[in-house]
């Protein structure tokens, strides 16, 4: 009767675990960055005064996503 009704405890496993190179990170990470500079221009600054392309079209597009990220664009 002194049994104890929970299950075993089980050791953890050990994992072995590899660092990453930074040289397979390194590409990645540059093309992550681009991505993302890339990103804030259009809806931080497109259809302003640095405007790339003329018209409307991609203010409209960012526009909700300017506000929601702070960037006043009226």
């Amino acid at each position: 009767m002194a049994e104890s009704i929970a299950p075993p405890v089980v050791s953890p496993v050990s994992v072995k675990v590899t660092p990453l190179p930074l040289r397979a990170v390194l590409p990645w990470a540059v093309f992550v960055g681009t991505l993302m500079l890339v990103l804030l221009y259009f809806v931080g600054a497109e259809q302003g005064a640095t405007s790339v392309f003329s018209g409307e079209g991609v203010h409209e597009w960012v526009h909700d996503g300017r506000h929601l990220l702070g960037f006043p664009c009226h």
